[in-house]
């Protein structure tokens, strides 16, 4: 088995990129009654809509949805705020203004929202998944866990309970069970990086390098900007020996992010050269 505690190089990997993870939220169509794109285009249709149905509660929600998307919290606070206004029981609201207290960091407020939503319908698995991040976030690994579990009980095709179990478990370092649960949030979702990133850096703690070089191939194919994706495949490579290939990861990294450490790290060790061409491919 392959110990963190024996390399240092794979614990700042981890550490980097496991925090990367851990902040992500998973986009997947059980989580999510509107599908905007975060679009001055949208907003602005979203707007008209507003105006035209000034009391629809929904309207509000709809465009604080798309606003919070485009990073302009503050906006979609004041959307979120209107709709539980023109709705006190509009659980969706409630759970998406404590999505942005989230990514605010006011885990206390967002708490409280998750926990006004799950008060009126104590079945809506998103309030779940929600209010399991912020106790991860708050270092409350069973209560978090005790939400996951029953998110997922509720909604079976809950990807996103499944991902953020697995940072869970991985946190605990309970990798099988992490594997496990990644391994269901890619089948359960198409297009998404991270879940293979996650996956990948479990199989390098428990040594299987050939799996995690696998999942990080799929994960910068997905998305060829995921700094974390590249410095991990590098690493992966690094392990089994193939120096080319994780140059060239490395490089790809310090394209993505110069300053990355795991990165500039990994490229010192095997030996690269900046302005060097490397091979990346498999082919």
């Amino acid at each position: 088995m392959l110990s963190t505690r024996g390399s240092p190089a794979l614990a700042l990997l981890l550490a980097a990129a496991v925090g990367a993870c851990a902040g992500i939220t998973m986009v997947t169509s059980d989580e999510e009654d509107t599908h905007y794109a975060a679009s001055a285009t949208n907003i602005a249709s979203l707007t008209e809509v507003i105006q035209r149905n000034p009391s629809d509660p929904q309207a509000y929600n709809m465009r604080g949805t798309v606003l919070g998307r485009a990073s302009r919290f503050a906006e979609a606070l004041v959307d979120f705020n209107a709709a539980v206004g023109l709705d006190p029981n509009y659980v969706q609201a409630y759970a998406n203004r404590g999505l942005v207290y989230r990514q605010t960091n006011k885990l206390d407020l967002a708490l409280a929202d998750y926990n006004h939503a799950l008060s009126i319908d104590p079945n809506y698995a998103v309030g779940y998944v929600g209010r399991g991040m912020v106790y991860r976030q708050q270092a409350q690994p069973m209560q978090a866990l005790q939400d996951f579990n029953k998110a997922i009980s509720i909604r079976p095709d809950a990807t996103s309970a499944y991902f953020n179990r697995g940072l869970l478990y991985q946190a605990q370092n309970q990798h099988q069970f992490a594997i496990d649960d990644f391994t269901t949030a890619i089948g359960l979702t198409q297009g998404q990086a991270e879940p293979f990133v996650a996956r990948g850096l479990s199989y390098l703690v428990v040594g299987d390098l050939k799996a995690a070089a696998s999942d990080f191939d799929d994960a910068v194919q997905i998305e060829p900007q995921n700094v974390n994706a590249w410095t991990s495949r590098g690493f992966a490579y690094e392990r089994i020996g193939d120096k080319e290939r994780a140059a060239g990861s490395y490089a790809r990294a310090l394209n993505i992010n110069q300053t990355y450490e795991p990165a500039r790290a990994g490229f010192s060790r095997v030996g690269g050269r900046y302005g060097q061409t490397y091979q990346t491919s498999n082919q």
